[in-house]
Order: C-alpha cells, then sequence, then structure tokens
C-alpha cells in the first residue's frame, strides 16, 4: 500500500470534497481522484460515492478512514515525540483560538508557555471552531483553544483536555458601578450596557438571565469583539461582562471594577489536540497552569 495514497483519501474524507481536499494539499482534484483510484485498485474496493457535489465514505470507506486515523495520529504523535529531543529553541506551538474565547482569556491561557520557553515561536489563529478543527485533523495545528467541547458530530480524531471553568461578572467604570450598586442584579435595571453580539452563546445566557429576572437595560452597544467590548467600557460607555477570572486584570489594566457575579452562568474552556497523553511540553505548561494557577485559585 501506498501511504501517500492513503493520506489523499484521508484528507479527502475529512474535507467531504475533492476540491476543498486539492485546495488543502495545493494538487488539482483530478490528480487527487486518480491518486485515490490507486488505492481503491489496491484494496478492490470502493472507498467514495458521489452526494451531489460532495463525497461520502462506503462502509469500506469508513473502515479505511478509522485506520487512517489512527495511523496518522500515531504519526503525528511520533513526529511530536522525537521533536522534544531537540533544543526548545526550535520548537513552535501552532494554536487556533476560537473567535468565542475572549481574547484576555486566550492570552492567560497560553502566556505561561512563553513565559517558561524563552525562544518558543508561538504561531496563533483565530476562526470557528469547525473550521480550526479541519486544521488540526490535517496536523497543521498543534492545540485549539476553546469555550466548548469538541462536537460530537465532528469526525475528527481528537480528544478534549477541560482547563477549567469560570462564572460570569458584571463590570464597570467607578462612577457607573457606584449606581448599580448594593441591590445587585436588580440594579442593572436601566443601566447602559454593552452586550455580546447577537450569534454568540454567552449572550443567548445573558438574555434569558435577565429576562428571568425582569432586568430592563438600556442597551448602548453589541460588540462580537471582547476586547472592544472592554475598550468601550473602560470609557464609562456602558456595563459590560467577562468571565469572573479576569476580574484582577480588568481592575488593574482597565480600571474596572466588578459589581456582581453570575452564578448560573459559567464557561468552560478546553484544550483541543490530536494527542490522548500530552506530550508537548509548551501545551502541557498551558494546561497545568490553567488548571492550578488561573481557574484553580
Amino acid at each position: 500500500m501506498n501511504f501517500k495514497h492513503l493520506y489523499y483519501f484521508w484528507v479527502s474524507a475529512h474535507a467531504g470534497s475533492l476540491v476543498r481536499a486539492g485546495a488543502q494539499l495545493h494538487i488539482t482534484p483530478q490528480t487527487l481522484s486518480g491518486q485515490i483510484k490507486l488505492l481503491e485498485e489496491v484494496l478492490d474496493k470502493k472507498l467514495f460515492r458521489r452526494s451531489g457535489r460532495n463525497l461520502e465514505v462506503t462502509d469500506a470507506g469508513r473502515l479505511a478512514l478509522d485506520y487512517a486515523d489512527e495511523i496518522f495520529s500515531l504519526g503525528a504523535e511520533l513526529e511530536n515525540v522525537v521533536k522534544l529531543d531537540q533544543e526548545i529553541a526550535q520548537t513552535q506551538l501552532r494554536v487556533g483560538v476560537a473567535d468565542s474565547v475572549p481574547k484576555a482569556v486566550a492570552y492567560r491561557l497560553l502566556e505561561p508557555a512563553l513565559n517558561r520557553f524563552d525562544s518558543l515561536r508561538l504561531l496563533c489563529h483565530e476562526g470557528k471552531l469547525h473550521a480550526l478543527l479541519s486544521q488540526l485533523a490535517v496536523h497543521r495545528l498543534d492545540l485549539i483553544v476553546a469555550d466548548a467541547a469538541m462536537p460530537s458530530d465532528v469526525n475528527v480524531k481528537a480528544f478534549n483536555h477541560s482547563l477549567g471553568r469560570s462564572t460570569l461578572s458584571c463590570f464597570a467604570t467607578k462612577p457607573l458601578a457606584a449606581r448599580a450598586a448594593g441591590n445587585f442584579p436588580a440594579s442593572l435595571g436601566g443601566m447602559p450596557m454593552l452586550l455580546p453580539g447577537t450569534d454568540s452563546a454567552v449572550r443567548r445566557k445573558l438574555d434569558h438571565w435577565l429576562r428571568s429576572r425582569a432586568i430592563s437595560p438600556r442597551i448602548v452597544g453589541e460588540f462580537d469583539d471582547g476586547a472592544l467590548t472592554i475598550a468601550f467600557g473602560r470609557e464609562g460607555r456602558g456595563v459590560l461582562f467577562a468571565p469572573t477570572v479576569l476580574a484582577l486584570q480588568l481592575k488593574r489594566e482597565h480600571a474596572l471594577s466588578e459589581i456582581g457575579q453570575i452564578e448560573t452562568i459559567v464557561e468552560e474552556y478546553f484544550a483541543i489536540s490530536i494527542e490522548r497523553r500530552v506530550s508537548h511540553p509548551a501545551i502541557a505548561s498551558i494546561m497545568s497552569a490553567a488548571r492550578n494557577e488561573l481557574f484553580g485559585a
């Protein structure tokens, strides 16, 4: 068996399309199709069937894909373990950060790796979780930082590693915080408020929480970017919501005071990797610091 042909099949199966797989592999769909046919001839089985413009794996294809997942996962693990013997100066850490993760949280999670390894080169990519998982599947990422576990319907051989949990808190500049003090959360009624965008999961939780307590805020801004929310908040434009774990940082760096904590809204953060047992020292330091310091404090 030619493992190059198996690799082409593996990428195509996860991509669901020869066009998308060809773009990832930088070869034409025609060449890719020809290489996969050679594999099918060796196995004497059809591995794909057409479904409109997309590809679906056959029963034989699913069996081959399970083996290919294991083969290339072990290959990547072997490569990582061998590279650990090299000088740490040559280490790169390719991290995908889900765009729903607050940037301040992402920094706090990744900071320990930079502190431990002076010559570490951190390559960060932000995007939707599903898109990042496809990059992880073809080993273009070493790690994904997300605020949700990998969905069960995603056909990627990867593992969730819980980093920790944080409640949500309400923050504002001192003048606004003074106005809202004393009877939280009822005191938020009528207050100017800066909320996450309507597409975010935390916004849906906040809307439900506000309705359940009959709180009618005056919404002055909605932001997809948490850093932009903080920028408006520190100028006194409204109260905002952020993970409680960031309370000290928001007070120290942005002069924001914590008005109150929402115990019923809890955000959980995950490291997603292709390794069940993490061997990359930088990833191990991220996980250890998150569990023992950031979220464990």
